[in-house]
């Protein structure tokens, strides 16, 4: 990648870093922090069970992305390693921009030099995992919608809000599915001046066409494994609410199903919404403050919550970043 262009990418991030800590910095401001440090304390053993939920929730995406790889059984030896390198790769993505892909190509990486899936094989599963986690995630907010709109606990502003972005994710979800179904991707790069790089661009279109067939192929000739992925990763995204519940329940005050079902729809409307900050940065805790609040709760509460994501965020951060240092260590086959 030219020096320009890197450096570019690295004020990007910089900026992104920056204004995600302007907005955490502008929640906090706003916030009794004692009362904060008071609620997360009063979890106490709560955070186990938080954390044996989320466990569940992540072996749940990862044997759906395990069905994306199309050819062999899904076993409890390749849910292990697909968990393991799972494990690696999102601690990646925690801490980096860009829609959360940082951690994509280490997995792939990982799935070659340690148990021979070829790349190729490797990134087109990533990418169907990447589909089908935001298909179930698509599913998920438009019940949450549904809650939200027949709830007087929202204003209409909320409510406007998170129809515009569920449509909007809906619409770019549509697209990305088409131009994967239809190979898109390979007939744009067709039509790209190849100039001076045109070895280089070839090379690269010859590669994305091998993908774009991949991708093709698992959608007409695995359908099963394509509704199973879609499934298991809708479970895990239900899994967030006794997740959520469970946390106001530690923290004495309990609400109900349906209260918890538009929590977490409008949490993750924000988190998709602001891709582009590491770890959705003050943006996460921007969201529980402002929702706690405009359903009549206290936001403080909606900070508590939102430390203990963190909290269990971090959690799985050091323990990805464990493994990916083991798997450094651990001589290829």
């Amino acid at each position: 990648m030219p020096g320009g262009q890197e450096g570019s990418i690295r004020v990007l991030k910089v900026v992104y870093l920056l204004l995600g800590l302007f907005l955490l910095g502008w929640v906090l401001v706003q916030t009794d922090l004692e009362a904060v440090g008071r609620g997360f304390l009063q979890m106490r053993w709560g955070i186990v069970v938080v954390l044996a939920i989320y466990f569940f929730e992540f072996l749940l995406d990862t044997a759906a992305w395990g069905l994306t790889v199309g050819r062999g059984p899904l076993d409890a030896l390749w849910v292990f390693r697909f968990w393991k390198v799972r494990m690696v790769g999102e601690a990646f993505n925690q801490v980096t921009p860009l829609a959360t892909i940082g951690g994509e190509p280490v997995k792939a990486q990982l799935l070659k030099d340690h148990y021979a899936v070829p790349y190729r094989d490797g990134v087109t599963s990533l990418i169907l995992a990447k589909t089908t986690v935001m298909m179930a995630l698509l599913i998920f907010l438009a019940g949450g919608f549904g809650v939200i709109l027949h709830s007087e606990r929202l204003p209409g502003l909320y409510k406007q809000v998170a129809g515009y972005g569920l449509g909007a994710f809906g619409i770019g979800l549509l697209i990305l599915f088409l131009a994967q179904r239809l190979k898109l991707f390979s007939y744009a790069g067709a039509w790209i001046p190849h100039g001076r790089m045109g070895p280089y661009l070839s090379r690269v279109l010859h590669k994305l066409s091998e993908v774009d067939d991949l991708l093709v192929n698992f959608y007409r000739s695995h359908r099963k494994r394509f509704a199973g992925a879609i499934g298991l990763s809708l479970l895990a995204w239900l899994l967030g609410l006794p997740e959520l519940y469970v946390t106001m329940l530690f923290l004495g005050h309990p609400i109900n199903w349906g209260e918890t079902w538009m929590i977490e729809s409008m949490a993750q409307l924000v988190r998709l919404g602001t891709f582009f900050i590491p770890g959705s940065l003050g943006a996460q805790e921007g969201a529980f403050y402002l929702v706690f609040g405009a359903m009549g709760m206290d936001p403080t509460l909606g900070l508590a919550v939102a430390l203990v994501r963190r909290f269990r965020e971090a959690v799985w951060i050091v323990w990805g970043l464990a493994l990916g240092w083991i798997f450094a260590f651990t001589p290829k086959p």
